[in-house]
């Protein structure tokens, strides 16, 4: 059985199966330690399966054990993403004042073009161990079709996302959990 398909579609919450793939084949499986993997294929055999944790709920949950610990929060970017541009530009490039690895937490849902932007100024800011939250990273479902299935209204955005999601996804100084919550979240904890 192939390690991908070993999940049944009716483990997530996602328009369809390509879109809950893109998923587990972007987030989840390539982080995946490998006793997970070999623990998740075994119980793909077993008669109650469908029982099981799925692997992106699972990857969830082990991020959220460690998020219990925060104490300093920063809430940014939120309907037209002002104040997030706001508060990116106001803050020293350099880290001074004391911002340097001091947030515990921050939460992005801002203008799409400069998502990785925000998240280079954010490494600097979390402190190891940190959390970041991206909005919008399912971008309405259209990561997972095609460039001509997409609307047209949304092919931008689609690039964008796309593009974002696979450059955190290459990050190594995060563990990242795309979560198929609203319109997709990923969760970014700050590992170095």
């Amino acid at each position: 059985m192939d390690s991908k398909k070993a999940i049944s579609f009716s483990k997530g919450l996602l328009q369809s199966e390509e879109l809950y793939q893109y998923v587990l084949e972007t987030s989840v499986y390539p982080r995946e330690l490998e006793p997970l993997r070999e623990l998740r294929m075994l119980t793909a055999t077993h008669p109650r399966a469908m029982m099981a944790t799925a692997p992106d709920a699972g990857q969830l949950m082990a991020m959220l054990l460690k998020l219990v610990n925060a104490q300093k929060t920063i809430e940014v970017g939120v309907f037209t993403g002002y104040s997030l541009l706001l508060t990116a530009l106001s803050i020293p490039k350099d880290g001074k004042h004391g911002n340097e690895g001091s947030f515990d937490f921050a939460f992005v849902d801002a203008d799409k073009v400069n998502y990785w932007n925000y998240h280079e100024r954010l490494m600097k800011l979390l402190k190891v161990g940190g959390i970041v939250v991206y909005d919008n990273t399912l971008w309405g479902g259209t990561v997972a079709l095609s460039e001509e299935s997409t609307p047209e209204n949304m092919k931008a955005g689609r690039q964008l996302t796309i593009e974002f999601n696979k450059l955190l996804a290459a990050d190594s100084r995060v563990q990242i959990s795309h979560a198929p919550s609203g319109d997709g979240i990923t969760i970014c904890r700050r590992i170095y």
